[in-house]
């Protein structure tokens, strides 16, 4: 599986499919549509039926089942699209065999992965890490979870004495930008269980998420030259810079873990005539997650009563929701993954999803949809790596899974 893990995995890292939200297409960027019509090849390749994508480029596959058993049909998803926070063009992979100590990424720049920066690297001596050459991310999230996903089926399809019920895969664009499920067809998917191969380091499997929203927030000041400015200029920037000064420092992403939430400044944008900041708003609970939007406004509230009502415009959107709350009822989809991941000697780590997947939107819409590891670290950044040893044993966790459904079926 390692070779075809590799292959794939730098095959699709090499496509730019960064997805940008200010774009109003699905998908969001022309690089995600290159990636889909590879995959639609490759998936017809491998030998697998119903193979389509739809005008938005949610591209579906189905392995038929192999056993006459009636066994719940399955899916297994990942995104297309990698994130905003760093470029992802041009990404150049490396596969290096990892005996421990700092990893040079780039010499001319020195870019270095150092496990005293990132001590959890020393867990990986001995593995085979897949890195970037420090000026791009890898894109391992989430297109390790593709590769696992594609190196699974087709191991599926070549061994036909491992009994399976109905399997259908997903490929989904502008998962980054909170978008992904918005115009997922649930109906035409046709399962009744699924799991997003979009975690983590090994062994995670995650069935809650964050509630989270989006806020822009515009500032409008009035720019007038400097030398004659007294008493008439209004600079939006420095209202911006006001109103992000009222968070607290303590519930922003760098000081926050587990089920703590947080307000996350994404970008700031603009000048004195015009400035706008846009955050992301989190917490698993949903009171706080209310508490927190209404925080924000009060904020606006405040800096519009200093300057005006027309002086700051807020657009807030709810994004997802914990799925949690879509997942307990049928809890059996959770046992079935966390035995799967025991079958192979892997400790499973069940913990809340600090950040988002298509699952936690596609639970809403009616397909119960954990999520499982795919073996990566340090996403959306210069020093993001995965393990290949480890996204073989995700690719054999989807595998196991599979055999479960139907060994568990009478």
């Amino acid at each position: 599986m390692k070779e075809q893990l590799i292959k794939r995995l730098e095959t699709y890292a090499k496509i730019d499919t960064q997805s940008d939200m200010m774009s109003e297409t699905t998908p969001s960027t022309p690089g995600q549509w290159d990636l889909i019509k590879l995959l639609e090849n490759e998936l017809k390749e491998i030998g697998l039926e119903e193979v389509s994508y739809d005008e938005n480029g949610y591209l579906m596959a189905t392995l038929p089942a192999n056993t006459d058993k009636e066994i719940p049909a399955i899916g297994f998803l990942a995104h297309v699209d990698t994130a905003t926070d760093f470029t992802g063009k041009g990404v150049s992979p490396k596969v290096i065999n990892y005996e421990g100590g700092d990893i040079v990424l780039n010499e001319s720049l020195q870019v270095i992965l150092s496990p005293e920066n990132f001590p959890e690297l020393s867990h990986y001596k001995g593995h085979q890490l897949m890195v970037t050459d420090g000026t791009t991310l890898l894109g391992a999230d989430d297109k390790a979870g593709i590769a696992e996903i594609m190196t699974a089926v087709e191991y599926l399809k070549n061994h036909p004495e491992i009994k399976h019920g109905k399997i259908r895969v997903a490929f989904t664009p502008d998962e980054e930008i909170g978008r992904g499920p918005h115009k997922f067809d649930v109906e035409r998917f046709g399962c009744d269980y699924a799991y997003t191969v979009d975690g983590g380091p090994l062994g995670e499997l995650q069935y809650e998420s964050f509630n989270a929203a989006a806020a822009r927030v515009t500032f409008y000041g009035n720019s007038v030259h400097p030398g004659t400015a007294k008493n008439k200029m209004v600079n939006a920037g420095k209202i911006a810079g006001q109103f992000i000064c009222k968070f607290p420092d303590a519930e922003s992403p760098e000081h926050t873990e587990g089920y703590e939430g947080f307000y996350h400044l994404i970008s700031v944008e603009g000048d004195v005539e015009k400035t706008t900041v846009y955050y992301i708003i989190r917490d698993h609970d949903r009171e706080k997650f209310e508490t927190r939007k209404n925080t924000l406004k009060q904020y606006v509230e405040e800096i519009q009563s200093r300057y005006g009502e027309k002086a700051v415009q807020l657009e807030m959107d709810d994004q997802y929701y914990n799925m949690r709350e879509k997942i307990e009822p049928v809890k059996h989809i959770v046992d079935i993954a966390e035995q799967a991941i025991k079958n192979l000697d892997i400790e499973p780590i069940i913990q809340p999803v600090r950040g988002g997947t298509d699952g936690s939107q596609i639970s809403f819409m009616g397909l119960p949809t954990p999520n499982l590891f795919t073996g990566g670290e340090n996403f959306h950044g210069k020093f993001e790596y995965i393990s290949i040893d480890n996204m073989e044993k995700a690719a054999k966790v989807i595998v196991e899974i599979s055999r479960l459904f139907a060994e568990r079926t009478k």
